[in-house]
Parts: C-alpha cells; sequence; structure tokens
C-alpha cells in the first residue's frame, strides 16, 4: 500500500495505492457521516446524474471509487473547462442542502474531467447541514474558481495558469486589485471578489448572526449568475491552423489517412496527441477507439477543442508548454504530480511539432527523442525538413544555425530510443510521417 502523496490535507481520510487501484481510507469519526450520505438519496441523485464519482464499501474503514482514468489538474484547463468545473461545484452544494447536507470544502481539485464532463471526486467533502452556519467553503470556492475566472474574462486568459503557483488559491485582495473598474460594476465581482478580499469583514457572518438555508441558496444562486456572465473568447495564437497551413487538399487528406492507418497498427487504447491545436487528429484517434488526452500550449486551440467536442466523452483537453510542462508542486514539491509523470500512454501522436522544438526552442533532436520515448510504446511523428514552407518562415527572422536539423539526423537520434516500423511521404508536401516503437 502506497499513500497518495496529494492526500494528507483531510483529516477524516486519505487516498492510497495497491497494484494500481486507488482507494480511500476513511476516519472512524467520519465513517457514520459517509453513511449518511451513501445511503441518501442525494447520493443516488448526484451518482445517476455524473456529479459525483460511484464508489462502495470494500472494508469497515475503506472506500473503491470508480477510477479516474486521467488526472488533471485546474491549471491544466481551458476557460471553459474551470467554468463547468465552479458550476457544477455549486450544484452539488445546492443540492447538497436540499437534502441537509452540505460542502465543507469546494477546492477546484476536488473535480475531474471522467466522459467529457467535470465530476466531484471527493466523497468527504460532504457534512451534516447546521441550520444557522454559514458555508465554510464560500472563501475557498471563491478563490479557486471565481477569481481565477473574473481575471482570466476581464484581463488575461493566462490567470488561469496562477493556480500553479497558488496552489490553495488566487488571493481575493490581489485579485480585486488586479480587475479593472468595469469589473466591479457588476454586484457580483463586487460582493464575492472585492468585499470579500477585504478580508471577509463586510460580508462575513458575525458569531452572533445566523445564517439560514434560504440566505445560503440566495448566496449560492448569486455566486451561479456572477460565473455564468463571465465570459471568455478565443481571439488569437494557433487556433485558424487548419485554414492557413501550407498543407493543401490532397496533402491533407492523404495525412489523414496515413495517421488513421498507423492508429490501427499500434491498437492504441491511450493516446496523447502533443501539439494538438483544435483537436482535428485526437479526434481521429478517438474514431480507432482510442481515449485521448489532447495537450497544447495555446489556450484558445484548448477552449476550442473542448466546446467543440462533438459529445465525445473520451477526449481530454489540457492546456500545456512541453517546453515547460506544469512541475511537481506543491508540500514537499509532490502534492500535485508533474505533467510528464502523469502522462504515460499507448502512443503519443506528435504530428507537426518536433520543428517547433528544434527550431523555435533550441532543443537538440537528441532531447526531444528521449523525451518523448518517456511516456509511450508507440510514437507517430512527423518529420519537416528545412525547405517546408513553415520552417522558411521559423528561420526568417532568425541565423540558422541548426545544422543537424535533416531527415539523417532525425532518424539517427531516434533510432537510439525507437525502432523503425514504417514511414511514409506525405502526398504535395516535403513531410514524412513515421511510425516508431520504444527501444
Amino acid at each position: 500500500m502506497e499513500k497518495v502523496s496529494s492526500s494528507f490535507r483531510d483529516p477524516s481520510g486519505y487516498v492510497y495505492e495497491e497494484k494500481g487501484v486507488f482507494y480511500r481510507k476513511v476516519s472512524p469519526e467520519y465513517k457514520p457521516i459517509l453513511d449518511q450520505l451513501l445511503d441518501s438519496a442525494l447520493y443516488s441523485k448526484l451518482t445517476s446524474t455524473g456529479m459525483l464519482l460511484p464508489c462502495r464499501w470494500v472494508s469497515e474503514d475503506t472506500i473503491l471509487p470508480e477510477q479516474v482514468p486521467f488526472i488533471s489538474y485546474p491549471y491544466e484547463w481551458s476557460f471553459s473547462m474551470l467554468k463547468d468545473a465552479a458550476l457544477l461545484t455549486l450544484e452539488v452544494q445546492k443540492m447538497a442542502l436540499e437534502h441537509d447536507m452540505i460542502l465543507k470544502d469546494a477546492s477546484a481539485y476536488n473535480i475531474q474531467f471522467v466522459k467529457g464532463r467535470p465530476i466531484l471526486i471527493d466523497h468527504l467533502s460532504f457534512y451534516p447541514y447546521e441550520e444557522g452556519k454559514p458555508w465554510v467553503a464560500y472563501g475557498q470556492f471563491c478563490s479557486h474558481f471565481l477569481a481565477p475566472l473574473a481575471l482570466a474574462s476581464y484581463k488575461d486568459i493566462s490567470f488561469i495558469r496562477q493556480l500553479q503557483l497558488d496552489t490553495g488559491g488566487l488571493r481575493l485582495g490581489v485579485a480585486s486589485r488586479l480587475l479593472p473598474f468595469r469589473a466591479k460594476l457588476h454586484p457580483g465581482i463586487l460582493t464575492h471578489v472585492s468585499l470579500h478580499g477585504v478580508g471577509s469583514r463586510a460580508i462575513a457572518p458575525k458569531p452572533w448572526m445566523k445564517v439560514s438555508k434560504l440566505q445560503l441558496l440566495s448566496l449560492i444562486g448569486s455566486l451561479e449568475s456572477t460565473i455564468k456572465n463571465l465570459k471568455w473568447e478565443p481571439i488569437q495564437g494557433w487556433k485558424d491552423y487548419l485554414t492557413v497551413s501550407n498543407y493543401s487538399s490532397i496533402a491533407s487528406a492523404h495525412k489523414t489517412s496515413i495517421v488513421r492507418r498507423l492508429l490501427r497498427r499500434t491498437d492504441a487504447k491511450v493516446v496523447a496527441d502533443l501539439g494538438a491545436n483544435l483537436g482535428y487528429y485526437s479526434n481521429i484517434a478517438l474514431e480507432s477507439g482510442a481515449r485521448v488526452v489532447a495537450i497544447d500550449s495555446d489556450p484558445a486551440c484548448v477552449e476550442l477543442c473542448y466546446k467543440n467536442r462533438n459529445g465525445s466523452t473520451d477526449l481530454l483537453p489540457l492546456v500545456a508548454d512541453l517546453v515547460n510542462p506544469s512541475p511537481s508542486v506543491g508540500w514537499e514539491n509532490a502534492e500535485r504530480d508533474s505533467l510528464v509523470s502523469r502522462l504515460k500512454v499507448d502512443t503519443v501522436l506528435a504530428l507537426a511539432l518536433v520543428h517547433h522544438l528544434a527550431i523555435s526552442h533550441n532543443l537538440p533532436l537528441s532531447r526531444v527523442a528521449k523525451f518523448l520515448s518517456s511516456m509511450c510504446r508507440h510514437l507517430i511523428v512527423e518529420f519537416v525538413p528545412k525547405k517546408d514552407s513553415q520552417v522558411q518562415t521559423m528561420l526568417r527572422f532568425r541565423e540558422d544555425i541548426f545544422s543537424d536539423y535533416n531527415v539523417e539526423s532525425f532518424e539517427r537520434e531516434f533510432s537510439k530510443y525507437f525502432s523503425l516500423i514504417d514511414k511514409e511521404n506525405v502526398e504535395g508536401s516535403v513531410r514524412s510521417i513515421y511510425l516508431m516503437e520504444v527501444i
């Protein structure tokens, strides 16, 4: 049994792993509360609607939750993903109150994306509701959800990434100072961020005051309305890649057929599409029956990939820069695992990626090959030579110091980590696509 490094803050229980399966140990003090939840109509309603991860007792003090296929963190989500996670948290809180329970935690880390939707995974967040008591997780909700969403909406989308540095949530006072005046004209922003950021003195209930259930529902309704009104529209980046790329219709069709054929050969169950853009090839992988993690550094691409996933339940788009991927952070640098340590898949798609890593970021082909080999069994990779128009554009305003960037060096360096299974030139282009297997 190995205790999960992130599971130590809650005295009610902890998560541990045994033979690749994750369990939740429950303290004797909390067990009656969890029994109350699991035997309630609330649990049935939440699990049947896909809002709460199902679980079952496997021993006197241990539950087995339904397993989450891939753990992601809020700072890797797009705007709409974080917004959907916020609205789910509020909906669960509202339903809990209707069944005389309440959430004692409103952490964004209690949410994961499973089958294309956000879902609450923390069964130990529920407590019996006590008449007159305020919502103790109110401040946490505002710090984890409302503040980063408001800053992303009114200032810059990069504020969601700030959650990687402020793992306890963004400080409301700082968020209030950063927000423009026009944001504070919104009553919800004024109340839940600006006044709340004064240290809760303006709106926190006094010790002698009672907060009715009706007032709590009104608070939740105000938060819900505020979150729903926050918008972010992608306007920059690579989101228009497919309409501006140098692929002809013939080359594009041939590339698609190559990728589809190679995916069938790998028989992959889990695929990572690195540099996924809008997820075109991610969807090709989905057609092959794989579950796909689609990664791109551009929040605009990931936002559109998430919003346009066409009902797919096996696509998880994430914002991450492969040159600077999410590190291990938190207490002892072990509370949240790095992206690379989580990204272990059957097959990696690295299409139109290597030339960006090698030329835009000066990464030697040997290091790129080693990095890709660390996360997969099969690799479907595209090599784009210097005479390709996109590489020519990249070299237009800088000195060509990349004497080793050629197909011979590419094949030599990658052969140190992979065996070459197949190679095919893309018709109507100078590009080639390879199928490789880790040695």
